[in-house]
């Protein structure tokens, strides 16, 4: 962590942005590598298109081959035993099963066919989200769940709700909803559990055996997980909570599509002595994992729930707007529109700091560098997961705005933003479910490596949204975040 006079976070959205090189890898960690992502489907989903369009035209021939063979029997070998007398009849029959029956059964075509396929993606594989990022991604849903309070089964059927007095409210309408597949929720639900995260492997794992049974058991050639599979997580997710009755029952119904289990039958019985003991287990029941870093977390989320609260000017003469030019000549024809939100700690709010077009070269600049964000480890620094998104560094010399940016920042502040009293701008992108949990941006103990540096504490942080922020649309839970941030410290 480096000294800084100043810390500037600048935040704009990620709809306007092209796809950049050098944004690959933890895909989930970034909106833009999403973005990146639906460029490299659509090329599979023509290479898929080719490879029906190839298939089909071997299954017509096939078909031919079939029909023809077909008419053959119903027109000669059924008929009168004169026709079988032919030579030509039986020479044709023959070679048929000789050679015409094995170059159709053992035909290359399909081989062929399939092998391009895969080759094909095996060029964008480089692109492709790994399972780190499936992992991410997951991972993120039961953030946004937990942190506005979701209902999993509300999320599943493409709707964002909480539970309300009055029933489900929704807090956030989507543009185009997408629903969620038992295999998708059997997907997160194993996440989840082979995290021994059970409070959310339970919700999950039942929507997923909701939507297995629904769909008679049937399964998909895309699918990873059955019907079978997400009885077996369920069962041991309600027997780790302590529910040892529903594990009992979803274990029978496993042993029904799968009676040769062995494990299964023996956890039957271990199911049904517990049951019958003396002395029953306890269990924990659907607790929701405690945090071990943030001791603030529900008031961290309560202020996102209710995104925060706006100050009441009219309780406290003390708070006021103006147009501020901080005794700067450069600021008296346009000075710049000061809020005052709080005294204690010093809260300041300028309105309309920053240009469409600054921000739009802010992100061109920025899109290049972006890599994981990082945190302090000691003197190190490594990644943690209160902290999933991306981050760039730009220095001044990067491009004419960074420069402006510094000066204006300075004549509001009274600050000195130039390296090294300040950090250089640092812009970040927040993935799915993307978020940095409370923290301070200073060190806060004497003994902090910081000091080890000899190069200061930070003094201030300096923020600008460059993206609109709409009500009700969260994809970054960090309070008051959008998706993307410019930071100077």
């Amino acid at each position: 962590m480096q000294p800084a006079a100043a810390h500037v976070c600048l935040v704009f959205s990620l709809l306007s942005l092209t796809v950049a090189p050098g944004c690959q890898g933890e895909m989930f960690t970034s909106l833009l590598n999403v973005k990146q992502a639906i460029s490299v489907e659509r090329k599979l989903i023509d290479y898929l298109k080719t490879y029906i369009d190839e298939e089909l035209e071997r299954l017509q021939d096939i078909r031919r081959f079939h029909a023809k063979v077909s008419d053959l029997h119903t027109e000669l070998y059924e008929g009168p035993a004169a026709a079988m007398a032919n030579p030509l009849v039986a020479f044709t029959l023959i070679k048929r099963l000789h050679s015409e029956w094995l170059n159709v059964v053992f035909s290359n075509e399909a081989l062929e066919n399939v092998q391009a396929l895969r080759s094909r993606y095996q060029e964008e594989e480089a692109d492709l989200p790994t399972l780190v990022d499936l992992q991410g991604a997951a991972r993120g849903l039961m953030r946004l769940q937990d942190v506005y309070a979701l209902r999993v089964s509300g999320l599943v059927s493409g709707r964002f709700q909480r539970v309300g007095d009055g029933g489900p409210v929704d807090v956030y309408m989507p543009t185009k909803s997408v629903l969620l597949s038992g295999d998708d929720c059997f997907l997160v639900g194993k996440v989840a559990y082979e995290q021994e995260d059970y409070y959310h492997s339970v919700q999950w794992l039942e929507e997923s055996v909701r939507l297995f049974r629904g769909a008679g058991g049937q399964w998909s050639p895309e699918n990873e997980g059955t019907l079978e599979d997400a009885l077996d997580h369920l069962a041991f997710s309600h027997f780790k909570t302590g529910n040892v009755s529903s594990a009992l029952s979803l274990s029978q119904e496993l042993l029904h599509h799968d009676p040769m289990n062995g494990r299964v039958v023996r956890n039957v019985e271990k199911y049904e002595k517990l049951l019958v003991s003396a002395d029953p287990p306890g269990g924990a029941g659907l607790r929701r994992p405690s945090s071990t870093h943030l001791s603030t977390r529900d008031t961290y989320e309560r202020l996102c729930r209710t995104q925060g609260s706006q100050p009441l000017h009219f309780k406290n003469p003390r708070l006021y707007c103006d147009l501020f030019t901080n005794g700067r000549p450069a600021l008296l024809l346009l000075p710049a529109r000061r809020e005052l939100l709080s005294l204690q700690p010093l809260v300041v709010l300028y309105h309309d700091f920053i240009t469409d077009a600054e921000a739009g070269d802010i992100k061109g600049l920025a899109q290049s560098g972006l890599r994981r964000s990082v945190v302090a480890a000691g003197e190190k620094q490594a990644t943690a997961d209160y902290r999933i998104s991306k981050s760039a560094w730009l220095k001044d010399s990067a491009h004419s705005i960074v420069g402006r940016l510094d000066q204006r920042i300075s004549m509001v502040t009274g600050l000195n933003v130039k390296h090294p009293y300040s950090e250089y701008l640092q812009v970040v992108n927040y993935g799915i479910g993307g978020h940095y949990e409370p923290h301070f941006d200073h060190a806060t103990s004497p003994s902090s490596p910081v000091f080890k540096l000899k190069t200061g504490n930070r003094v201030a942080t300096f923020m600008i949204y460059v993206s609109g922020v709409k009500p009700l649309t969260w994809q970054a839970v960090d309070p008051g975040h959008a998706p993307w941030q410019l930071i100077y410290v």
